[in-house]
């Protein structure tokens, strides 16, 4: 069977769109756009393994550079880059509009996935849906800094992925963060991982991308935006 292709994307737009974009063979007419935490990019293992789980089933998905990435090779972003990289993210799903006629998803990582939840907060018909990994509740021993005050605003159905050991955030923290969401969501807990989602060990990097996506389909296809 053909193996999706992989080509570099880049938009000239202001913030600009960069990143990776895979092409299946034969395409859903669905896309998932996909963007990194912190300390990452878009060459992150986890994002490259779930990009071609999804891209081998039809979803033509790009994985990008938040806009901070593209200016500073290393190091987390600054409380300024915020704003500016939710713009990247609006602007990427723009570029995956002029080439995909189906649901766009939205999705990251850690810090890329609590942008992408910010911006459909702000945004509401702006995705279709969103797949959140790790998501950063509050940092490490921190648990009073909730980073909830948008979730009563955000009415896109939202997947959570989360590790039972996550020190951003406990299971039962995440379940009660999720009762402020209008929206449907639904939570996969990953047991005994933590923020990585156990993707560095043998058997996360061969079973995770599997069961997130066997739960993002079944999530989606629940919500009748999808069908």
């Amino acid at each position: 069977m053909p193996e999706p292709s992989i080509r570099a994307f880049t938009e000239p737009t202001d913030p600009p769109v960069r990143g990776f974009l895979h092409v299946p063979e034969i395409p859903n007419h669905h896309a998932l756009v996909l963007t990194h935490g912190a300390g990452a990019n878009a060459q992150s293992p986890l994002l490259i393994a779930l990009a071609e789980t999804f891209s081998a089933a039809g979803f033509t998905v790009l994985r990008c550079d938040l806009p901070y990435r593209q200016i500073r090779s290393f190091g987390p972003p600054g409380p300024a880059d915020a704003a500016r990289d939710r713009a990247g993210l609006r602007n990427a799903i723009a570029a995956m509009r002029k080439i995909i006629s189906g649901p766009i998803f939205l999705g990251g990582h850690s810090y890329g996935g609590r942008q992408s939840s910010m911006l459909a907060a702000e945004e509401k018909d702006l995705a279709a849906g969103l797949l959140l990994l790790s998501y950063p509740l509050h940092p490490p021993r921190k648990p009073e800094q909730q980073r909830t005050q948008h979730l009563p605003d955000l009415h896109t159905p939202a997947l959570f992925v989360h590790g039972t050991r996550d020190p951003f955030g406990t299971i039962a923290e995440i379940e009660q963060a999720l009762k402020m969401i209008p929206a449907k969501t639904k939570l996969l807990a990953i047991e005994g991982a933590g923020h990585d989602l156990g993707f560095k060990g043998k058997a996360g990097r061969e079973g995770l991308p599997r069961s997130v996506f066997s739960a993002f389909l079944h999530f989606t296809r629940y919500d009748s935006r999808t069908s």
